[in-house]
């Protein structure tokens, strides 16, 4: 048994709508249906009621929801007690950070930082996008960093998660340039001699701004998917070597492009094919507001609290948000 089942559950109780709960938990309604059913499993009888709508309970699954609320605190409470403990004396960062920024502006931020705030101690979680939200999410980091374009947000209670944006990333298509520093291949392409394309793997958050970038664009492009890859990394190290045109953020590809080892693969007339995203950072509030709809309770006055220097961090971000 998971204790994330308990939380899913939870959720399910409370929202009494598969889809809703779902959406809430950053799972597929398939996925979040199993897990419930994997519960129902472990508990040996049926805890939902599905011959009702809306969704509602069997006389069993009311009684474990009542449990469920109990043991998710007390593990909340313990939780947050033996980090205080771990904590003491460290003071140590913890952000859930996406591959992606993991890479690319993650490091010269955190530069930027110790030179304007000062010296921290930090510990870097790189995750692909769903695992880090859910970090932050399941309480296991202070910060998440994560790009935002309204196209796409996360689904996370504004009531419990305040933001503060901390940079604006560029997203745009780049290639190898030839002998002469002239693009090796330039878009559009042709129908019948196709552009090697090199794209993200179905479901990366950065291969959903592609998309949108392509549907905004509106004029025909023509590629051939030749290769593809979750990780921004690993797409311009493919373009580096000539294998074809890849949709990259600016901080990752920065110092190529001054390098004159990669160059934009869209002509003048074409610069409708970037996307302009956020860079921002998300905290769980310190009130500790319970998660309401969101199936996951917390009980921070049973924690440290949050860490000094964590909030230190967090004012220091805010005033800058709001400065610029």
């Amino acid at each position: 048994m998971e204790t994330k089942w308990l939380e899913d559950f939870v959720s399910l109780a409370e929202t009494r709508s598969f889809s809703r709960s779902a959406q809430l938990r950053h799972v597929t309604q398939p996925a979040f249906s199993r897990r419930i059913q994997s519960l129902e499993g472990w508990a040996g009888t049926d805890l939902v009621d599905r011959s009702s709508y809306p969704t509602r309970l069997t006389p069993a699954g009311e009684t474990l929801y009542a449990q469920s609320l109990e043991v998710l605190q007390a593990l909340q409470s313990t939780r947050a007690m033996m980090r205080g403990h771990t904590a003491a004396g460290q003071d140590v960062i913890e952000f859930a950070v996406p591959h992606t920024l993991a890479f690319t502006f993650f490091p010269a931020w955190v530069s930027a930082l110790r030179e304007k705030f000062g010296p921290i101690k930090s510990r870097l979680i790189a995750l692909n996008v769903h695992d880090a939200v859910m970090r932050l999410v399941e309480g296991s980091c202070d910060l998440l960093i994560a790009y935002h374009h309204p196209s796409q947000p996360y689904q996370l209670d504004a009531d419990r998660y305040e933001m503060v944006s901390l940079a604006e990333e560029v997203m745009a298509p780049y290639v190898k340039p030839d002998a002469d520093g002239a693009p090796m291949f330039r878009l559009p392409g042709r129908t019948g001699q196709p552009l090697p394309y090199l794209a993200y793997a179905p479901g990366a958050y950065l291969g959903q701004m592609v998309e949108l970038i392509l549907k905004q664009y509106g004029a025909a492009i023509h590629f051939d998917r030749v290769y593809e890859t979750d990780m921004a990394e690993g797409l311009k190290a493919m373009a580096l070597e000539g294998h074809g045109i890849a949709f990259l953020p600016y901080s990752a590809v920065k110092k190529d492009l001054r390098a004159k080892k990669l160059v934009s693969a869209a002509p003048i007339d074409m610069k409708g094919l970037q996307i302009t995203m956020d860079v921002r950072a998300y905290r769980e509030r310190p009130s500790g507001k319970e998660a309401g709809k969101s199936g996951i309770h917390t009980n921070r006055s049973a924690g440290p609290g949050p860490k000094r220097n964590a909030q230190a961090l967090w004012d220091y971000l805010v005033t800058q948000a709001a400065a610029s």
